[in-house]
């Protein structure tokens, strides 16, 4: 596994030259994460004609023969904007998701609750997992700012962190399952996640919004002593890469993985963004927002990975290198 690509965030009735050029590049996986198409509905046939129009993209439909496609939800195609537990059709829009992704009826990801999911992909010394989170079918309630911040300031947005101890984001099932699932042997592991796990600034939806949760994925990740995790991320509708510093953080936000973690985040595949001063403390390198798309290339000879956000045209732009030696834990 050498080349893997990534975005979110498709407008299934929208331009979808996009999946041309992620076909073109030609990746072994794609990995979808989140907006995948844009429901916003309790009538699941609605859900299902947005599921079967993506289908019918020939770009779309091209990659799925060449390459493994994984995904995960976000809001609007779990099916309510910013949605949460409280969705009452989350039963009901994970079969339908699940069948999008042509997963077997007798599987057992159809009877527990939740789209969470995992796979190993590669031989051992090149084994990349991918880890992909439900942040939507157990998450508690957002809560709202009494005055909205300042757009004008780069820290637009209604939500401030919900501290109440009480409440999840992937429910302890998920919890449970990470844990296990990050202490499997793996050289690279992508942890996908709908939502920025870096940034802080912002008060749109991110786990900052959940800071002891948030605070628990870290001290995870630590304490099952997973090497070489990277990060990806959607929603945002703009592109950018952030690497998560204890020393910029805000107080009280950070913990230390043992290593620089990594948040590659790509949106949008063909809804562009047109807010440009957003404040991003961990972001390293430029933004982008017009239609992207993110990728990982993994030399495992060198053990360098080239992380970037390639353009509607293929063309990079951004990069970022590291390598694999660098994401091991440091005493």
């Amino acid at each position: 596994m050498q080349r893997i690509a990534f975005g979110s965030c498709f407008q299934s009735d929208g331009p979808s030259e996009i999946w041309d050029t992620i076909a073109d590049y030609d990746p072994e996986l794609f990995i979808l994460l989140g907006d995948n198409i844009y429901a916003d509905t309790e009538d699941m046939q609605v859900m299902r004609g947005k599921y079967a129009r993506l289908d019918s993209v020939e770009g779309f439909a091209r990659l799925r023969t060449s390459a493994t496609i994984l995904a995960t939800w976000d809001d609007h195609d779990y099916g309510v904007n910013d949605g949460g537990a409280d969705y009452p059709m989350r039963k009901e829009a994970q079969q339908v998701f699940l069948d999008f992704l042509r997963v077997p009826k007798e599987s057992a990801r159809r009877k527990r609750e939740g789209i969470f999911h995992a796979r190993i992909l590669g031989s051992p010394g090149q084994r990349v997992q991918v880890i992909l989170l439900d942040t939507r079918y157990f998450r508690g309630p957002l809560m709202l700012r009494a005055k909205r911040s300042n757009p004008a300031l780069g820290t637009g947005g209604p939500y401030r962190p919900n501290t109440d101890p009480e409440v999840t984001v992937l429910g302890e099932a998920q919890w449970k399952w990470l844990e296990d699932e990050l202490r499997k042997p793996a050289e690279l592991r992508i942890l996908a996640s709908s939502i920025q796990l870096a940034a802080e600034d912002h008060a749109w939806e991110a786990w900052i919004n959940f800071p002891l949760e948030r605070k628990r994925l870290l001290e995870t990740i630590r304490g099952t002593g997973a090497e070489g995790v990277i990060a990806i991320s959607g929603d945002r509708h703009k592109a950018e890469i952030s690497i998560l510093d204890p020393a910029r953080a805000k107080p009280g936000s950070a913990v230390d993985t043992g290593y620089p973690l990594i948040d590659v985040t790509s949106s949008s595949l063909n809804r562009p963004s047109t807010w440009y001063n957003e404040v991003n403390r961990h972001r390293v390198g430029s933004v982008y927002h017009a239609e992207n798309f993110g990728t990982i290339e993994v030399d495992w000879k060198s053990a360098g990975l080239v992380l970037a956000i390639r353009s509607l045209a293929g063309a990079e732009v951004i990069r970022y290198e590291v390598s694999l030696h660098d994401l091991a834990r440091r005493e």
